[in-house]
């Protein structure tokens, strides 16, 4: 009989082990986990609960909506994009079959409510729910730069992206990226932008990588002054070529022109070649690489509200001289996206601190009330005021009488660099060039801070000082 009661109460142990096992792992999944199963695109069940709350919207900086949610029942909504393909990339979608992108997928939380919706909802007032209405957010972007921006590139009929930045703060003012396509029409149009060559889908402005080209002379300019004493008054002689030993490659100003003895302000506004991949090898590849990491290269770049694919300076062999010279002028295999260029001219625009990229400026309940602020924020010094300083001179000049005279606007105090980045479709053929600009205005006060890539858009960087002019005349007219 002691036998039988001493069995029973082993089970009855086991039972209770049990027991406890079973509610304590009922209680993580909807404490931990709760959220987390709430906000799976793949739980259909859920999802259309989620689907209860009214979205919220989506405003620009001036307050304009560029997204409206209506319901069609107690558990579903449709969400119009009204921005329109412009803001596309910036947006992104919210689909039951395609997932999200972009802000919708960011701040998708805050956009069904935030904190007020959980696992717990299902406890409460059903009516209650019903009328719930998410959080709104506002963005730093200014619409029509935005609009501006998108238009001129599809103008061109060529890709690209250009982003237009507040150096002071890091507010976002223009994000643009061409191709884009219509987030209303998604059912119709999936299979061809996802099997399109030009790869709407790609936000070229945050995550397309390409040659920096002459527009990254900036950063070799910032670190030659950082790095070789005396560097402004030294004379070079421009010869029109650079040949390496053992290689058959050449390195050439555009159209093989010889300048002749030229100093650090000329090679710069005149965009040599041969004077930057000289400067290049008598850097180092390490002090050339350490200043483009203090540009966050080889770095991700903090944001708020997005992502930005990471930039690369590579590490090469202090007996590659040819790549070495090429890293100079932006080639090589360098890689830099449009806002990586952009927040290098930000950054001597701002006496050389570099912003953190800032993209929603707060976040604005049902009531209109603000719940969250986003605060402007430093990333960090990259050079000194006074190396700014001088390389602003330099990127002036460029403007008023060097290779970027196409971004001028009358009555304004504009600095610049163009670039020409070269690329190959193919190991055996070379494509047209990338034209590039990035710069800032006004000199004695910057404004506003962009880059522009008009993907094969020629060399000499003429397309895209075009479209900045555009800008900085609609900007600070």
């Amino acid at each position: 009989m002691e036998d039988l009661s001493l069995n029973i109460k082993k089970v009855l142990i086991v039972y209770l082990l049990l027991f406890v096992a079973l509610i304590s792992y009922f209680s993580y999944f909807a404490i931990v986990k709760g959220e987390e199963v709430a906000y799976n695109p793949r739980n259909q069940r859920l999802a259309a609960k989620r689907n209860a709350v009214l979205r919220g919207t989506i405003y620009d900086r001036d307050g304009n909506a560029l997204t409206k949610s209506e319901k069609t029942g107690k558990s579903t909504q449709t969400r119009e994009y009204i921005g329109g393909e412009a803001f596309t990339h910036i947006i992104g979608y919210n689909s039951s079959k395609y997932g999200r992108t972009g802000l919708e997928n960011t701040y998708d939380k805050e956009l069904m409510a935030g904190s007020e919706f959980s696992f717990f909802d299902r406890f409460k007032d059903p009516e209650k729910i019903e009328k719930q209405v998410g959080n709104s957010i506002k963005l730093t972007i200014d619409s029509d730069l935005q609009k501006l921006a998108y238009n001129e590139l599809r103008a061109l009929g060529k890709n690209g992206a250009v982003v237009v930045l507040n150096p002071k703060n890091g507010e976002i003012l223009a994000l643009a990226s061409a191709p884009s396509y219509d987030a209303n029409n998604l059912d119709k149009i999936w299979e061809t932008i996802s099997n399109d060559a030009n790869a709407p889908l790609i936000n070229r402005a945050t995550s397309g990588v390409y040659p920096p080209g002459s527009t990254f002379k900036v950063v070799t300019t910032v670190s030659g002054l950082e790095n070789m004493k005396g560097l402004e008054d030294k004379i070079f002689n421009d010869t029109g070529k650079l040949t390496f030993e053992g290689t058959n490659f050449i390195l050439k100003n555009s159209g093989g022109k010889a300048m002749g003895k030229i100093n650090l302000e000329t090679a710069f506004y005149r965009s040599s070649n041969v004077y930057f991949g000289n400067l290049a090898m008598e850097l180092t590849n390490k002090n050339l690489r350490h200043t483009a990491e203090k540009f966050y290269f080889n770095k991700e770049i903090e944001t708020e509200g997005f992502y930005i694919s990471q930039s690369k300076f590579p590490e090469i062999p202090s007996s590659d001289k040819s790549n070495i010279a090429q890293s100079g002028i932006g080639q090589s295999e360098i890689q830099a996206t449009p806002i990586q260029m952009a927040l290098v001219a930000s950054t001597i625009a701002n006496d050389g601190i570099m912003m953190k990229p800032k993209l929603v400026s707060e976040i604005i309940n049902s009531e209109g009330e603000t719940v969250k602020i986003f605060p402007d924020e430093e990333l960090g010094r990259v050079t000194s005021r006074e190396v700014a300083d001088k390389v602003t001179e330099y990127m002036r000049l460029v403007v008023t009488k060097g290779t970027g005279s196409a971004a001028a606007v009358k009555g304004l105090y504009v600095c610049g660099k163009t670039g020409t980045a070269d690329h190959a479709k193919s190991i055996t053929k070379q494509a047209d060039a990338h034209s590039w600009f990035i710069g800032f205005a006004p000199q004695e006060d910057p404004q506003i801070a962009l880059a522009v890539i008009v993907e094969e858009g020629g060399s000499g960087g003429g397309n895209a000082a075009s479209i900045a002019s555009k800008i900085f005349q609609a900007a600070l007219k």
